[in-house]
């Protein structure tokens, strides 16, 4: 133990958000999926295994993937985007669909499922931080630095948003910030905006007149957020969101109480989609302000890491992950307050999952593996100066006993 514990290098600090967040996500699973195993008819400790299970395997692959040097992700990226684009293609005509959406893949042999788009996100983003770096020098020029790091971002979100419109936009957005902070023009990161709000009409005109796509679904969820109806006349709210509500009502400011929430049992997907609602019954608007502070320190975190990186490809992937991870989480919490419309997002590390835990840990394994390199060359340059200080110490004190 002492010598793995040894080997684990990397900022503590998200080390601890993430145990600290994996620990929430047993307690809310478990707690969540009650209804679940008897709607199944299977034992109430079979989902909590299951999540033990994916959850240690999260951490395993956080612990390989950190011990693997950042700059040899940079060879890597452009072969796993390559590779993402065929998939997301296969996922939108032969998916496994879900709520009239392809947003899954099954896997031969071993039959398990996993969400392409989640894969296709990391990849994404693992190849615009080596785009970026590479770019800087002509990133201000539209055709040679701009143009090559926004088409893999309007392919990614083209192919994705048919099926999973809400990843599709938290892809151009987070993209956005990311441009932002890589020196693009604002000029540019409008015009990606225009494009991608052009994007969004034409998906959902197609979808009107041809019947293909989500248009009624989109359509539906954000008449159900807005409260009207088709007379025009205020109506109550969708079944999810309602219940909601009165998990938030009934969690008060310290909560019911680990185990003791009421609407697990009415409201659907309360173990992922809408898990943050079951946190704020059991324990209040305190438990819910830690886990948004959590992923609050995980930004900040990653952003010092952002800071103290020597080399842009390095900052680029930390800043560009954490991002993407905690914008998610702020959309799943803003859908579970209602804040915005219900969107089919999970909480990063605390829902039930499976692959999409595992490309989160991916994730989490590169920020970890950047910061190790940070550690270390900050360390070699400590010890040098130390050093050198040392020699020049001894010089003065020879010449002094001189």
């Amino acid at each position: 133990m002492n010598r793995l514990l040894k080997h684990t290098k990397g900022d503590q600090v998200i080390w601890a958000v993430v145990f600290i967040l994996s620990f929430i996500s047993l307690l809310a699973v478990y707690s969540a999926t009650g209804s679940l195993a008897y709607k199944h008819d299977t034992n109430a400790n079979y989902y909590l295994v299951k999540q033990v299970i994916v959850l240690g395997l999260g951490l395993v692959i956080i612990y390989l993937i950190h011990r693997v040097n950042y700059t040899k992700f940079a060879r890597i990226a452009v072969l796993f985007y390559l590779l993402s684009i065929p998939l997301l293609l296969y996922t939108l005509v032969f998916g496994v669909k879900l709520n009239e959406g392809s947003r899954w893949i099954q896997l031969p042999v071993i039959g398990m499922t996993i969400q392409t788009s989640a894969l296709a996100k990391l990849a994404l983003f693992m190849f615009l931080a080596r785009m970026l770096s590479l770019k800087q020098a002509v990133i201000k020029d539209f055709k040679k630095g701009f143009l090559p790091v926004l088409t893999p971002v309007l392919i990614t979100a083209a192919l994705i948003a048919p099926a999973n419109l809400s990843t599709a936009v938290m892809i151009g957005v987070t993209c956005c910030i990311l441009f932002f902070i890589g020196r693009v023009r604002v000029s540019h990161i409008l015009l990606l905006a225009f494009a991608g709000l052009i994007g969004g009409l034409l998906l959902y005109g197609v979808s009107k007149v041809t019947g293909w796509g989500r248009a009624d679904t989109w359509e539906k969820r954000i008449v159900d957020f807005a409260g009207s109806s088709d007379d025009g006349k205020p109506k109550e709210d969708v079944y999810q969101v309602l219940h909601a509500k009165i998990a938030i009502a009934n969690g008060g400011v310290m909560g019911l109480g680990p185990g003791n929430s009421q609407q697990r049992n009415f409201l659907p997907h309360s173990y992922s989609d809408f898990i943050y609602a079951m946190i704020i019954e059991e324990y209040g608007l305190v438990g819910a302000a830690f886990v948004v502070m959590l992923y609050l320190v995980f930004l900040w975190r990653s952003i010092l890491i952002f800071r103290r990186c020597p080399y842009a490809f390095g900052a680029f992937l930390a800043v560009g992950l954490s991002m993407t991870l905690v914008f998610q989480a702020m959309l799943n919490m803003a859908v579970n307050v209602n804040l915005v419309p219900v969107t089919g997002l999970t909480l990063p590390l605390v829902s039930m999952g499976g692959s999409s835990v595992w490309f989160t840990s991916i994730a989490i394994g590169v920020i970890l593996s950047v910061s190790r390199y940070v550690d270390e060359t900050e360390g070699k340059k400590k010890l040098q100066e130390a050093n050198e200080t040392d020699g020049k110490e001894h010089v003065k004190g020879r010449l002094a006993l001189g």
